[in-house]
């Protein structure tokens, strides 16, 4: 940790160059995706939660452990499975016996870390899902009548299939909008497969090194927290949200207030993140896609027609676009 100056860890034009860091390290151990990387980051200057949507072997789980890596954050991974129970996730109370008798003690599941990554979370059933509710969160995890902290930083990049692949279950909206962004993980370029492939097979992995820990990411966190808003950029933002709410055939739910709280998170991480300490426009139009994608709930005639929740979205900030 040789790198990490803990004296500067006020110091915003440092700790933004010091993500930037983390974001290049992370890039060595990720071929590609580098705009997924970059939301994930942003996800983690603000402490929102990551749903990543792709197809099995686009390199989700690397990814989430790379991260673990460079930012030296604990981390376990849970597999859910359809026989998966809530408390292979929070933990559970077990007997123990002593000298006085015996009693009861904690038992603290995996979701006890800094970084959780819950893979394949749509193949569990949404009783096991919900588990996660409250430590995604409040951060705390209730077992009986006990409430357990969870360390910070904490926050979980969850993985998910396609939902029309065989044997998933849809995530309840309430868990849906407690993820701050969904992210959607593409299939490779040509090129690219190939830079994979000769390094998966018989290639040497790079070596990843720590760039940052818990206690710096928190600095930085607060650092985002104290980048101000124009007047004019929050009434844009708030415009896009209540747009989602305004009659359209192509909306049949509109996003919640969390959306309009994630994309001032997110807008601010954004303006961090490019050494700049006011956010503009277009933050918030970057921001818009991973943070409504899974707050709106198309209409049957946009499902019929084709229409995405992207396509969606891009409407409303053309409809929505300031004139400067």
């Amino acid at each position: 940790m040789s790198e990490l100056d803990r004296s500067r860890l006020q110091d915003a034009s440092y700790m933004a160059g010091l993500v930037a860091e983390c974001e290049k390290e992370i890039q060595k151990g990720i071929i590609g995706q580098k705009d997924i990387i970059h939301q994930v980051i942003l996800a983690m200057l603000t402490g929102g939660n990551v749903l990543l949507e792709g197809m099995p072997g686009l390199g989700k789980t690397k990814l989430v452990s790379t991260i673990s890596k460079v930012f030296d954050l604990s981390f376990k991974r849970i597999q859910f499975t359809p026989d998966l129970m809530p408390s292979d996730v929070t933990g559970t109370n077990i007997i123990v016996k002593n000298e006085q008798g015996s009693g009861f003690s904690f038992e603290k599941g995996p979701i006890f870390a800094n970084l959780i990554l819950a893979d394949e979370i749509n193949r569990a059933t949404p009783k096991t899902q919900s588990a996660l509710l409250e430590a995604m969160q409040e951060h705390t995890v209730t077992v009986g009548n006990d409430s357990h902290k969870l360390e910070e930083p904490f926050l979980v990049l969850a993985t998910q299939n396609p939902i029309e692949n065989e044997g998933t279950y849809p995530l309840p909206e309430a868990q849906l909008d407690r993820f701050m962004f969904k992210i959607l993980v593409k299939f490779p370029g040509k090129e690219e497969l190939k830079e994979i492939v000769n390094l998966t097979e018989g290639g040497k992995a790079p070596t990843i090194e720590k760039k940052m820990d818990g206690e710096a990411l928190l600095a930085a966190r607060e650092l985002v927290n104290q980048i101000p808003i124009a007047d004019a950029v929050m009434d844009y933002l708030l415009d896009i949200v209540m747009e989602t709410h305004a009659a359209n055939p192509y909306i049949r739910e509109g996003a919640s207030p969390r959306a309009a709280q994630a994309l001032v998170r997110a807008a601010k991480a954004k303006a961090f993140l490019d050494g700049r300490f006011n956010v503009s426009f277009q933050d918030v139009e970057d921001a818009a896609y991973p943070v409504l994608r899974h707050r709106i709930i198309v209409s049957f005639d946009a499902i019929s027609e084709g229409i995405t929740e992207d396509a969606v979205i891009k409407r409303i900030l053309e409809a929505k676009k300031p004139r400067v």
